[in-house]
């Protein structure tokens, strides 16, 4: 599970889910005459059956975000249940708000529950449609100086080289410190392209070099990945595990 694959859709659902959580225990509605002391867990239908099942949509939406692969229930996506269940959540809570009964009027709980709901469900439906909520939910850490292609990664971790490393090919000479540049270089790589590091903005899939149309790879915000190679208007990109596949849609990648 990878949390840099979350995006700022992500962000809103749990602040709302968060916040239809803390709504189940206020006060759900006022009686005229009376003081009376009433939230939503009085009633397990509508505290596990409502409230929480908003919170339970929120949290299928973003585990299968966070997930590398979709996850299906029954032949759905966990992510259209999710968002089936928010807005399920917020057609009920708006009944309860305007059909509270006679002599009762809505209560902190109720109200401030149904702007969650709200929002959950408008944030559920929005974000694959709304390119600024796609947006990355934390921004990938910019690399130290990007590292060519055949070097070793330095221990920040995949996609973290080193200042000053050693040019690609090149050995280093006996009694030159490691990193230094050597006397005589090993040809580069043909044509202009030169290899460099690059991290995707949003989810990409990652298509096999063979032209296949099933993704063999999703490369996730967050991560560094590899470019050793122009394909047209795409890039043969690396991953980790030194999988190599073609990315169609280079929009918006951020270079190291």
């Amino acid at each position: 599970m990878n949390i840099r694959s979350l995006n700022r859709g992500d962000g809103v659902l749990i602040g709302a889910a968060v916040l239809l959580f803390i709504a189940s225990f206020l006060n759900s509605y006022t009686v005229s005459g009376y003081d009376i002391d009433v939230n939503a867990w009085d009633s397990l239908g509508v505290g596990l059956g409502l409230y929480m099942a908003g919170v339970i949509g929120a949290a299928l939406i973003v585990v299968n975000r966070a997930l590398p692969q979709p996850r299906k229930v029954a032949g759905l996506d966990l992510g259209v249940v999710g968002t089936a269940f928010t807005v399920l959540v917020a057609w009920s809570l708006f009944w309860y708000l305007v059909d509270s009964g006679k002599g009762t009027s809505p209560a902190a709980g109720l109200i401030l529950g149904f702007i969650a709901a709200l929002v959950l469900a408008g944030a559920a439906i929005a974000t694959p449609l709304v390119p600024a909520l796609q947006a990355a939910l934390i921004p990938a850490p910019k690399p130290q100086a990007p590292q060519p292609y055949g070097g070793q990664p330095q221990p920040g971790g995949y996609g973290y080289p080193g200042a000053q490393q050693q040019p690609y090919g090149g050995q280093p000479q006996p009694g030159q410190p490691y990193g230094a540049a050597p006397q005589a270089q090993a040809p580069q790589p043909a044509g202009d392209f030169s290899p460099f590091w690059f991290a995707v903005p949003v989810p990409r899939p990652l298509f096999a070099e063979d032209g296949s149309p099933t993704p063999i790879a999703e490369l996730a915000p967050g991560t560094w990945y590899l470019a050793v190679e122009q394909r047209g208007p795409g890039l043969v990109a690396q991953t980790q595990d030194g999988r190599r596949g073609v990315l169609q849609d280079t929009s918006g990648i951020q270079r190291g």
